[in-house]
């Protein structure tokens, strides 16, 4: 995640990505490095600590895909951000790929996220987009289940005993507010905020 023209940048991000884990099912953090005084710096100014987290530095090309597949080994999800051709074996076997806009034409089409820019930063709205699309989902289908738990025994006639009942028209009026209701719901995501927060 260094950047040597902008160093903030880098360190941005992985701090991002730290505070959105959440605390029950935290487990220890990575950063990859060029050389490991760098990376052991930077990770000391994001509070990693010695012995709990880990820290990969000077990975070769090569052995960057070892490193993935041996943390998915240990039952670990894993996020590889690359732009290069070395990167793009560790971005396929990634469980998300990430790779900066800006990067090789085979890292972008190894990855599953390609932000558009070459800002690393992008990759903290990536994070802030999907947890808020999975919110929705949630929020969607919890709203359809019960929905449905409801109207479909009403329109059934399960109640027509005690004199309620739905007509076929109500009902077909009722199950398009119910789709207008998860439209609007999810048209909420443009909300989240995905520009990243100034240098």
């Amino acid at each position: 995640m260094g950047d040597a023209s902008q160093p903030s940048r880098g360190l941005q991000v992985v701090a991002e990505c730290r505070a959105a884990e959440p605390l029950a099912r935290r487990s220890p953090r990575r950063h990859v490095g060029a050389a490991r005084p760098v990376a052991e710096a930077v990770a000391a100014d994001l509070g990693f600590r010695p012995g709990v987290d880990e820290v990969f530095a000077e990975v070769l090309p090569a052995a960057k895909d070892d490193r993935v597949a041996e943390l998915q080994r240990r039952g670990l999800v894993v996020a590889m951000v690359g732009d290069g051709v070395n990167d793009a074996p560790a971005l396929a076997r990634a469980d998300v790929g990430i790779a900066i806009g800006a990067g090789t034409d085979v890292a972008i089409e190894s990855a599953g996220v390609v932000l558009a820019s070459s800002d690393p930063r992008g990759v903290g709205a990536v994070v802030r987009l999907s947890r808020a699309s999975y919110r929705k989902m949630r929020q969607n289908l919890a709203w359809a289940a019960g929905y449905n738990v409801v109207a479909l025994p009403l329109a059934a006639g399960v109640l027509a005993w005690a004199g309620v009942a739905l007509s076929p028209a109500l009902a077909a009026v009722l199950m398009s507010a119910s789709t207008i209701v998860v439209a609007l719901n999810a048209q909420l995501l443009r909300r989240v905020r995905l520009d990243p927060a100034p240098d």
